[in-house]
């Protein structure tokens, strides 16, 4: 779902384990969709249920967390470079990722699909982590524009990195195609004063 990324203030759900691979984040069984929709209701989905359907002790069944923000162990996404996984977490309705380590395939699907990836260190992922077993609302607040977290509990922020052109992307609501268009006559402009080099 394109929405302009600016600022969001939102609780968190934890998911404090290393090494969250893709078949993990959306099992290969649902790759054969090219559809997006629906992927949310598949995400973690041996996690979440049993084979029979019924729900596990997961923290996605558990009222108590909720929001826009997954808070999740170091090297997130690894695996293979399924894009569906980075669906799933968007479908689902997360709009920011926070680990100290993504896998650099996943950490681009995420971007590509509106869902801004953010690096912390390691000090700031456990502290989060612990703001967030204290108390099940902490709230976090992702500043895009300024480029950083701030855990609300205890004050602390951190700045994050992003490259300039998914940043733009981001705030402007802009896939690659978008952008594109966007700059379509700049472009035109370009190629017509261009198209007599080498004539």
């Amino acid at each position: 779902m394109k929405r302009k990324f600016n600022i969001i203030e939102s609780t968190c759900v934890p998911l404090p384990l290393e090494n969250i691979d893709t078949d993990q984040i959306i099992p290969a069984r649902f790759l054969k969709a090219t559809d997006k929709e629906g992927f949310g209701d598949n995400l973690f989905r041996d996690w979440r249920y049993n084979p029979d359907g019924s729900k596990k002790n997961f923290v996605l069944n558990d009222p108590e967390y909720s929001g826009e923000v997954l808070v999740a162990g170091k090297n997130f996404g690894c695996g293979s470079s399924r894009e569906h996984a980075a669906w799933a977490i968007a479908g689902y309705g997360f709009r920011v990722v926070v680990s100290s380590f993504f896998a650099d395939i996943h950490k681009q699907n995420e971007l590509n699909n509106f869902v801004l990836p953010v690096v912390v260190s390691e000090p700031f992922l456990q502290q989060l982590f612990k703001s967030i077993e204290a108390d099940h609302q902490t709230k976090v607040k992702v500043d895009l524009p300024n480029q950083t977290i701030t855990n609300e509990a205890t004050g602390e922020s951190e700045h994050f990195d992003i490259n300039g052109y998914k940043k733009y992307c981001l705030e402007n609501a802009l896939d690659d195609i978008d952008f594109l268009l966007e700059n379509k006559s700049k472009i035109e402009q370009y190629e017509t004063e261009h198209s007599c080099i080498g004539r």
